[in-house]
């Protein structure tokens, strides 16, 4: 056992010595690959550009690809096309931002137009409603009138006015709700005339039954 002991620790040395020099080499080797990386990968960038630059002159001077593309540069020639067409579509929208103005301008010109339009409509509705002409007419007449009949009248002394039978004889019904007019039948046909015209005399009534049957 004696002799053995220092065989072993002599071949552990020479294991150890012949691995701390693999290790070595192996540093070493990584630190000269890395340094062959880092200039091919610089050559390989400065081809890029070189490349990119010279399709950008041919573009301009419009002469036809004579060598095909390499595997390796697609990639570059990308960026040139796409900001040329940023910068074509930004020239191309720079003359709607007059757009704006524009837009405020036609606001402005419609505000305008309907402040203009706003007095006649004002104009139109601050005459007399229909309550009102269907009163005073009825005010002026000596004798009970049909609903058909105030329409007509209606419709003679104001034209610019639509007026419906039907819109009437509503207005004549509330009147004589509220205790401004009143409501009297002959025969299958309703006559109205304000309070104070008094009940109709036997000719009137006569008289209005055959104007109603014509």
């Amino acid at each position: 056992m004696s002799e053995s002991a220092p065989g072993t620790t002599e071949l552990t040395s020479q294991y150890s010595t012949q691995v701390a020099g693999d290790l070595e080499r192996n540093l070493k080797e990584q630190e000269r690959l890395s340094g062959e990386i880092e200039a091919l990968q610089g050559q390989l960038d400065a081809l890029r550009q070189d490349h990119t630059v010279l399709l950008n002159i041919q573009q301009v001077l419009g002469t036809p690809a004579t060598t095909a593309p390499s595997t390796t540069t697609p990639a570059a020639t990308v960026p040139a096309p796409r900001k040329k067409a940023a910068t074509s579509a930004k020239q191309a929208g720079t003359p709607k931002s007059t757009t704006p103005a524009a837009k405020q301008t036609a606001k402005q010109a419609g505000k305008q137009t309907g402040k203009k339009a706003a007095p006649k409509a004002s104009a139109a509705q601050s005459g007399p409603t229909l309550v009102d002409l269907v009163r005073d007419h009825l005010a002026e007449q000596k004798e009970p009138r049909s609903a058909a009949e105030v329409s007509t009248a209606l419709g003679r002394q104001h034209p610019e006015r639509t007026i419906k039978a039907t819109v009437v004889r509503t207005t004549l019904e509330g009147l004589v709700a509220r205790n401004q007019a009143q409501r009297t039948k002959q025969g299958s046909s309703v006559f109205y005339t304000t309070p104070d015209a008094g009940e109709p005399e036997p000719a009137a009534q006569s008289e209005d039954s055959s104007r109603q049957a014509d």
